[in-house]
């Protein structure tokens, strides 16, 4: 079986992405310098404080938390569900969504890596190509050409010669045009809601009643009745 090395095991288990490609850079880094451990070990921790945030950019957790995030703030209800739940609710909804990315990952790029069959630099090259595909598909047209005007780069010919720096800040530019959109049909019927609260307080001459307080019960019990996080769930994974 093929010997893994500890910063290709880092990789492969927290950067699905293009941080694989700077991983492997940095493997190579290492191995042909005569760094002492310590320094390797140093490294290699600071490469895995970095990857997070490209693991949640180059996935559908941007779309999910800011659609979550906002949807909470229509309802008004303030700290609930609390961030720990929301996030959490995004990124496990994160994994059901790009599970057929990483298993093309496994089958493309992990499995014949531990076969021995490909080298390391390869199987970093197939590994990234799956969620190349996946981002293509996401991004819009109009945020790609922004990015690639924005490089000065040589207008690319096809896809595959636009560089993963230009697609990664397209793809989450698309993204946040996307949950946006999303969260203001969410916003209608709540706000509908409290435009109708706050008209018959007035009328009532009950103006120093908060119309949050009154409203808020009947926006819950909409979302409830309508099985709210059931439509949204679905919508929102649907929506990939």
């Amino acid at each position: 079986m093929k010997r893994w090395t500890p910063a290709l095991t880092t990789l492969f288990l927290l950067c699905p992405g293009n941080a694989w490609a700077a991983g492997s850079s940095l493997l190579d880094a290492l191995q042909s310098t005569g760094y002492s451990s310590a320094v390797k070990v140093l490294l290699v921790l600071t490469l895995i404080s970095f990857v997070p945030a490209l693991v949640l950019s180059m996935t559908s957790f941007t779309r999910l938390v800011i659609v979550f995030s906002l949807l909470r703030h229509a309802m008004g209800t303030q700290q609930a569900p609390p961030n720990q739940v929301m996030v959490g609710l995004a990124l496990f909804l994160t994994f059901f969504v790009m599970r057929p990315v990483w298993v093309q990952v496994h089958d493309q790029s992990l499995e014949p890596y531990l076969d021995g069959t490909i080298q390391e630099q390869e199987a970093l090259e197939k590994a990234l190509t799956p969620f190349r595909t996946f981002m293509f598909h996401e991004t819009r047209k109009k945020d790609l050409g922004l990015f690639v005007e924005l490089s000065h780069t040589t207008p690319p010919r096809e896809l595959a010669d636009i560089p993963t720096s230009v697609l990664v800040p397209a793809f989450i530019t698309s993204e946040l045009k996307t949950a946006f959109e999303i969260a203001f049909l969410l916003y209608i019927p709540f706000l509908v809601i409290d435009m109708v609260v706050a008209s018959v307080l007035m009328s009532m001459g009950m103006m120093l009643l908060p119309p949050v307080m009154i409203s808020l019960p009947f926006k819950l019990m909409l979302f409830v009745l309508a099985d709210g996080w059931n439509m949204v769930v679905k919508s929102l994974v649907e929506s990939f």
